[in-house]
């Protein structure tokens, strides 16, 4: 009630939850929490339970004041900035009892740049060759000689390596540089040194033709060196910035935000108790943090899914088709998400904003039942954009075909539609815009997406064709450009595993990104079904060329009509309804 608001949202939720807990008249035709504009501050996520479910006919709907912008952020402001020679320094508050570390920064809405050794990606260094018994890389010693001392001593302490690999990326916190004449051996900190030398796929590339890894270095004060880069001394709790022209640092009116919090919004539930019928509209979550490469480095196996052990195995297992043998095994984690969805049904965002964000946007993670994402806006994200489905439970080896018997624990029925995709996966180069996993009866339709690393749309998981979980899902007039910045092993829309009834149908996809550090300059796909796709559909699909891979696919697959003949109004339709082409101007 506006004459009497909550100081909260936790506040306004409890008092919903009472109103229905008491049976009280006010929940008639359902509860609308609304949020006058303005910035709101986490130092935890908001909490929904069962008890704040709603029902078909009286949903709960949290969203903004008419004509106002209601922010949930989990950012801390700096202030006080004082000139120091060309860079200027502040002081990192504490926050909620304990030191501030953090991973980005953002001025006046704009990413600031962690300070790193290369401006322009194309002039990374390649690295020489692997030692992978003694956990070293070896790379040109005059790559790394602003991170030593006199003597050839690790003086950047806690710098990391970003290392390309293939369709990933690894963050590896550097342990020690040994200076050998032209070259350098480079150690890591564990468990990242251990997984990343053990794992076998994807692999940094020593080649014969030059395209042996390319890798950055970042994090260390001997980097700052640019405008638009930062450094965090962590130990001294001080912010070095380079202002970009024009940026005024003494202004009360400059906003300098960094991130405190993973997760703003935790939906949970349980399989018997699930969370239901919430809305979100309108919408705007922002500034959150995810600490795990600071703290156990970042070795992802796919789509920013993190192994948390991976290794090779001798003999190879067999697979279910023939001559393709199992050669490794692995278990992985996932990323923390700004907002979590798990055991609940008909949880809608519909017209949000995800954006300013550390790592993945939103998550239907497990156990979700229906859905609708439509409208919503997902920009500057460090990792994906938006998942749904499981991506192998943490205990489930991760190449093995998931069928739970429980089929409550599935994603399923979740509608995508209209939402705009762009910048997403600006630091985590393996993740997408979308990435679905074990799901079933999902429909991803009418959206568009540009400016993502890697791939666009990833439908499917597990690398078999046996049948398993995953069926009837759809991918439909979605317009993907402008991608594959920074990965090869790529594809506009790209698919795994077993999906009988699936259906990738009328997108439009154009327009990929020729990187020269690529593992392979060729290896790139408007269209690619990888391993075990089965039972799936292909057809009216408009693409500038003819350029599809089917590698290792399972049986059923049907491929029609596809390329730059397709009907140019399948072309025109794809993509943003008229309604929603205002996401566009973001």
């Amino acid at each position: 009630m506006r004459n009497s608001p909550k100081a909260t949202l936790t506040s306004a939720l409890r008092q919903a939850r009472e109103w229905r807990r008491t049976g009280d008249s006010r929940i008639q035709g359902g509860i609308t929490i609304y949020l006058e504009g303005g910035t709101y501050s986490l130092y935890e996520p908001v909490f929904i339970r069962p008890e704040d479910s709603g029902t078909k006919e009286s949903p709960t709907v949290i969203r903004s004041v008419s004509g106002e912008d209601a922010v949930l952020s989990g950012g801390v402001r700096i202030g006080n900035w004082r000139k120091q020679g060309k860079l200027w320094v502040a002081d990192v508050p504490m926050f909620n009892g304990r030191p501030l570390d953090f991973r980005q920064l953002w001025i006046d809405g704009k990413k600031a740049v962690r300070a790193r050794d290369v401006e322009d990606f194309e002039k990374m260094n390649r690295i020489c060759s692997v030692d992978e018994k003694n956990e070293i890389l070896y790379v040109p010693a005059v790559a790394m000689r602003r991170l030593v001392d006199g003597k050839g001593a690790l003086k950047a302490k806690y710098a990391e390596m970003v290392l390309h690999q293939m369709w990933c990326v690894a963050n590896l916190r550097i342990r020690s540089i040994e200076m050998l004449g032209d070259s350098a051996a480079v150690r890591f900190h564990q468990p990242e040194s251990r997984i990343q030398f053990e794992h076998p796929w994807p692999r940094p590339m020593v080649t014969t033709d030059g395209h042996n890894s390319a890798f950055y270095l970042t994090n260390a004060c001997e980097l700052l060196d640019v405008p638009g880069e930062w450094y965090h001394d962590v130990e001294a709790r001080k912010l070095y910035y380079y202002p970009r022209e024009g940026e005024k640092m003494q202004s009360a009116e400059l906003e300098a935000i960094v991130p405190a919090v993973e997760t703003l919004v935790q939906v949970e539930g349980t399989l018997d108790r699930p969370v239901s019928h919430i809305r979100f509209e309108k919408i705007t979550f922002s500034h959150t943090t995810w600490m795990r490469p600071s703290e156990k480095g970042h070795v992802p196996l796919q789509a920013g899914m993190y192994l948390t052990d991976g290794y090779r195995i001798e003999p190879k297992m067999q697979r279910d088709y023939l001559n393709h043998q199992l050669d490794n095994q692995g278990w992985l984690g996932r990323p923390a998400a700004a907002v979590c969805v798990t055991a609940a049904n008909q949880i809608d965002f519909e017209r949000c904003r995800f954006e300013h964000l550390g790592s993945t946007g939103l998550d239907y993670e497990e156990a979700a039942q229906g859905g609708v994402v439509r409208g919503c806006l997902f920009r500057d994200i460090a990792g994906n954009g938006l998942l749904v489905g499981s991506f192998s439970p943490a205990a489930h080896e991760t190449h093995l075909p998931y069928d739970p018997a429980d089929s409550r624990e599935l994603c399923a029925y979740q509608q995508i539609n209209n939402c705009y995709f762009t910048g997403i996966g600006n630091e985590d180069w393996g993740c997408l815009a979308i990435a679905a996993g074990y799901v079933r009866d999902i429909n991803i339709e009418h959206n568009e997406i540009s400016e993502v690393p890697y791939s666009g749309i990833s439908l499917g998981w597990g690398w078999t064709q046996t049948v398993n979980c995953m069926r009837n899902n759809k991918v439909h007039a979605n317009l993907i450009h402008h991608y594959a910045k920074h990965m090869y092993d790529v594809a506009g829309i790209y698919t795994l595993g077993s999906q009988p009834k699936s259906y990738v149908t009328e997108n439009c996809v154009h327009s990929i990104y020729k990187p020269s550090y690529v593992h392979d300059p060729n290896h790139w796909f408007y269209l690619y079904t990888d391993e075990g796709s089965s039972f799936i559909t292909v057809r009216d699909n408009w693409t500038e060329g003819e350029k599809y891979l089917q590698n290792a696919n399972g049986p059923g697959n049907i491929w029609e009509n596809n390329g730059p003949k397709v009907d140019n109004a399948i072309r025109e339709r794809a993509g943003l309804e008229t309604e929603y082409k205002d996401l566009q101007k973001y």
